[in-house]
C-alpha cells in the first residue's frame, strides 16, 4: 500500500462496492443465494472501513469527527457494502465467496461445479482462478490469499468474473446524464459594483473558513465568478466618461492606500501550500534520482559482471567433475540396491524372530508342564492321605457293623417276646379286654 499511493489502502473498498452493483445488475439474488438460502450482502453485517469516509461534491463539507465517524460505522455495519472487504466471519466469507465465484462463472458461459461446504479449499481456489486466467485476466497473487474469503484480493476475483458475466449477457456501461442546474438570479444593485475594505475581508475570512474546512464548494464558487463578472459589465457601463480630477484623484489614493493593504494569513490547510510542497518534494526526487541512477547503474553492470563469471566458473566446475558426478550416481544407484536387499533381509529375520518367540513359548509350557507331572510322581502326600482313609473306612465300618448287631439283637427280643405273649394268651381261658383292645 505505501509503495503504490496514501489511497491503495481504501482501493478494496471501491472495488467491493462496483462488486455489490454488478451483482445487483445480474440479479444475484434471486439466481444465486435464494437457491442456497443464503442472505444477501446487504442484509450481512460487516464492520465499518478505517476512518470513515469524507463526501465529494458541491456539498461536501469538513472531515467527519469521532461521533460523526462512529455513526458512519454504524450505518456501514448495517449496509454491508464491504462484506469481503474487512474480516467478520472467514468461514462464511470463504462459502459466499465460492459460491458467487462458481455463479459468475458459470453466467459468463464457461460451465462450473458448484462448490460444497466440505471440499478442499485449494482445489476450489486452484480451479477458479484457472477460470480467471481463460478470460485472460492477470493473477498476481498467491493463491493462499484468497482462503480467509476477504481482502483487496477477493474483491478483485469477484470484480473481474462480474465484468466477464457481464459481458456476456451484453450489458454496457452508457455515460450518465446529469440534470442542468440552473443559476438564480441575483439582483444587481449599485452598491455591489464597489469592491469595498469590509467586503473584502469578509470574503477572506470566508475563504479561510472554507480552507479550514479543506473543501471546495463549487456553487459557491460559480455564483462568485457570475457576481463579478456581472460587476464588470456594470462598471463598464457606468464608467463610460471620467469627469475626476487626476491630481484629487492620486492624492485621495495616496491618502487611502495605507487603509487598502490586505494582510491574508497563511493556513497549512491550504491545498495551494499542498500542491507547492508537492512540487518541491518532486524536485527533490528527481535530483537526488539523477544522482542515484548512476550510482544504481554501476551497481547493475557490477552485479551482471559477477554473475556472468559465476555462470561461466559453473559451466568449468560442472564440466571437470563430469566423471565424479558419473561414480556418485552410480555408487547412489549401488546403494539404493544395497538398501533394498537389506530391507528385503530384515524382513526375513523379523518373521523368524517371531516364529522363534512362539516356538519358545511352547517350550517353556511344556517344560512347566514336566516339572508339575515329575514333582507329582515323587511326593507320597497322596499315599499317606489314601491310607489314612482306609483307616477311617475300617472304623467307621467297625461302628456300622456293632450297630447292626445291636439293632438285630434289639429286633430278635421283640419278636420273642411277643410270640410268648401269643402262646400265654392261646391257653388261657379268658382273654381280657385290655388285651384285646391292645391286638
Amino acid at each position: 500500500a505505501a509503495e503504490r499511493g496514501p489511497g491503495a489502502a481504501y482501493h478494496m473498498f471501491m472495488l467491493m462496492e462496483d462488486l455489490l452493483d454488478k451483482l445487483k445488475l445480474l440479479s444475484y439474488e434471486e439466481e444465486a443465494l435464494r437457491r442456497h438460502n443464503m442472505r444477501p450482502l446487504s442484509r450481512c453485517p460487516s464492520p465499518a472501513p478505517p476512518g470513515g469516509w469524507r463526501r465529494r461534491g458541491p456539498g461536501a463539507r469538513k472531515a467527519p469527527g469521532r461521533a460523526a465517524a462512529a455513526s458512519l460505522g454504524r450505518r456501514s455495519r448495517g449496509c454491508g457494502r464491504h462484506y469481503f472487504a474487512l474480516p467478520t466471519n472467514p468461514g462464511e466469507q470463504f462459502f459466499m465467496f465460492c459460491t458467487l465465484a462458481a455463479w459468475l462463472i458459470t453466467k459468463a458461459g464457461h460451465p462450473f461445479e458448484q462448490p460444497q461446504e466440505y471440499d478442499d479449499p485449494n482445489a476450489t481456489i486452484s480451479n477458479v482462478l484457472s477460470e480467471l486466467r481463460s478470460f485472460g485476466r492477470p493473477v498476481d497473487f498467491p493463491p493462499s490469499k484468497l482462503k480467509a474469503g476477504y481482502g483487496e484480493q477477493a474483491c478483485y476475483v469477484l470484480d473481474c468474473l462480474a465484468e466477464e458475466a457481464l459481458k456476456y449477457t451484453g450489458f454496457s456501461w452508457k455515460r450518465p446524464a446529469y440534470p442542468t442546474e440552473e443559476l438564480e438570479e441575483e439582483e444587481i444593485t449599485e452598491d455591489d459594483a464597489e469592491l469595498t475594505l469590509n467586503k473584502l475581508e469578509e470574503d477572506v475570512v470566508e475563504e479561510e473558513s472554507d480552507n479550514e474546512e479543506n473543501f471546495i464548494d463549487l456553487n459557491v464558487l460559480k455564483a462568485q465568478t457570475y457576481r463579478s463578472n456581472m460587476n464588470e459589465t456594470a462598471k463598464q457601463e457606468e464608467i463610460l466618461q471620467s469627469t475626476t480630477d487626476a491630481a484629487e484623484w492620486n492624492l485621495e489614493v495616496e491618502r487611502v492606500l495605507p487603509q487598502l493593504k490586505v494582510t491574508v494569513r497563511t493556513d497549512n490547510k491550504d491545498w495551494r501550500i499542498h500542491v507547492d510542497q508537492m512540487h518541491q518534494h518532486k524536485d527533490g526526487i528527481e535530483s537526488s534520482l539523477k544522482e542515484t541512477r548512476g550510482y544504481i547503474d554501476k551497481l547493475h553492470n557490477e552485479i551482471s559482471r559477477t554473475l556472468e563469471k559465476i555462470n561461466s566458473r559453473e559451466k568449468y566446475i560442472n564440466n571437470q567433475l563430469e566423471h565424479l558426478v558419473q561414480e556418485y550416481r552410480s555408487a547412489q544407484a549401488l546403494l539404493s540396491e544395497a538398501k533394498e536387499k537389506y530391507q528385503e533381509g530384515s524382513g526375513g529375520v523379523t518373521e523368524r524372530i517371531r516364529v522363534l518367540s512362539e516356538i519358545t513359548e511352547v517350550l517353556e509350557r511344556v517344560k512347566q508342564e514336566t516339572e508339575e507331572k515329575g514333582s507329582s510322581m515323587t511326593d507320597g502326600a497322596p499315599l499317606v492321605k489314601i491310607k489314612q482313609a482306609l483307616t477311617k473306612l475300617k472304623q467307621e465300618t467297625i461302628q456300622m457293623d456293632i450297630q447292626i448287631g445291636v439293632m438285630e439283637h434289639t429286633l430278635l427280643q421283640s419278636k420273642l417276646k411277643q410270640k410268648s405273649n401269643m402262646t400265654r394268651d392261646m391257653h388261657a381261658t379268658t382273654i381280657p379286654e385290655a388285651t384285646v383292645g391292645a391286638y
